[in-house]
């Protein structure tokens, strides 16, 4: 980010930008080590492992939509700290789980959490962040969530090998730290969604059919991305083993946080967003792709370049469509409903995903799951496509 941006970031915004930086440091240390954990010392398979990353995303999205409404209801500051102390709880109580429930109730609480703090900090970002300044500060956030990505991966490499009870208790820590900073000095964002009840805001989403097919659109593009937490260390360790696994991470955090910036400089100029968002998902889908060819650290290094790629394509887009649908008093609300394409992208990722690498494991298939990513990237493409062509010209009227 340039010094004139970064000069004409309020500072509400830079204390939100600290903020993710701290959740996604003590995300990326917990998530992708605890499905090896779970397929590792506790002895489950894959499908199960992702069946329970599933459930937590679910938990999560799935009551986005309730928590974005009442974000704009009674304050995104509110909503952010009691949704960061709960996903606090959440994930402390993994260092706890001995039983097969345990898991899945320690998964149900982190993603209540995420369904309070998720859509109420997207909502205070597009309304605390100047318009000028905002598509460049959503890259820049997106290259801090990488920095935390590579630190988390040095983090969880070395607490997961002395004991994930510790890896557990540190993730959980820094949410309660990020709700302690919040609750202190983050600024009441203003909300002025006073006049309509919860159902009135329901069905003035669900009536904004463009912006539910968007939502559904982006189903397939989270199925992919989900992929970074379950079948790319899955197969890292199965073919170069667990030390690996972190280099492969940080190899696509490292490349987005030299690159991002960068990228999103050269594609400003390119007025075709949806376009933009479904070639992201097209080069994402053909880096897991060439994962049925790769057998070397090299090989599957190269892949998480074309994989990060994709990403730093689509990534500040996804979030900067959104105000474009939402009036600006229900932007929790937008918010959240489109978290329900996480939710489903993200859960069939996960649980279908898992099941699909392990019958292609099984049927002596390994490009099986890759082949299917590249249907999906393929899809997702085409469809935001038509989005545009559909579209686009009154989406970019709106927005000048």
């Amino acid at each position: 980010m340039n010094r004139q941006t970064w000069r004409e970031t309020p500072m509400a915004v830079k204390l939100l930008l600290v903020v993710s930086f701290l959740m996604n440091l003590g995300f990326y240390a917990l998530i992708p080590y605890l499905t090896l954990y779970m397929t590792g010392s506790i002895g489950w398979t894959l499908a199960m492992a992702g069946l329970v990353l599933s459930v937590r995303q679910f938990s999560q999205q799935g009551f986005s939509f309730l928590g974005g409404i009442l974000s704009d209801k009674f304050g995104y500051k509110g909503a952010m700290v009691f949704g960061l102390v709960i996903r606090a709880t959440g994930f402390a109580s993994f260092a706890f789980c001995t039983e097969t429930w345990h898991f899945f109730a320690a998964a149900i609480l982190s993603g209540l959490g995420g369904a309070l703090f998720e859509p109420a900090g997207s909502a205070a970002y597009a309304i605390l962040t100047p318009e000028a300044v905002r598509k460049e500060i959503f890259a820049f956030r997106n290259v801090l969530g990488n920095v935390a990505a590579v630190g988390s991966q040095v983090i969880g490499t070395i607490l997961s090998t002395v004991d994930f009870f510790w890896l557990s208790l540190f993730a959980g820590s820094l949410y309660y730290v990020t709700a302690v900073v919040c609750f202190i000095y983050l600024p009441a964002a203003a909300t002025k969604n006073t006049s309509q009840s919860v159902h009135d805001s329901i069905v003035h989403v669900l009536k904004d059919r463009p912006f539910i097919h968007y939502t559904l659109l982006l189903v397939g593009y989270y199925y992919l991305y989900m992929q970074l937490f379950l079948s790319i260390p899955q197969f890292t360790e199965d073919t170069l083993g667990k030390s690996s696994v972190g280099i492969i991470l940080s190899t696509v955090s490292l490349t987005i946080i030299v690159f991002q910036m960068k990228v999103t400089r050269w594609l400003s100029g390119f007025q075709q967003r949806f376009t933009l968002i479904g070639l992201g998902g097209l080069v994402m889908g053909i880096g897991l792709f060439c994962f049925s060819f790769s057998d070397s650290l090299w090989m599957i290094m190269l892949d998480a370049v074309i994989f990060a790629t994709g990403t730093m394509i689509s990534m500040p887009y996804l979030i900067d469509m959104v105000p474009l649908f939402a009036p600006k008093e229900e932007l929790g609300a937008y918010y959240g409903f489109n978290g329900y394409s996480l939710a489903i992208g993200g859960s069939i990722g996960t649980l279908f995903g898992g099941y699909m690498y392990d019958l292609g494991i099984k049927w002596h298939m390994p490009w099986f799951t890759w082949s299917i990513c590249l249907l999906v990237g393929c899809l997702v493409a085409v469809g935001l496509y038509q989005m545009q062509l559909s579209l686009g010209v009154k989406m970019q009227k709106q927005s000048a």
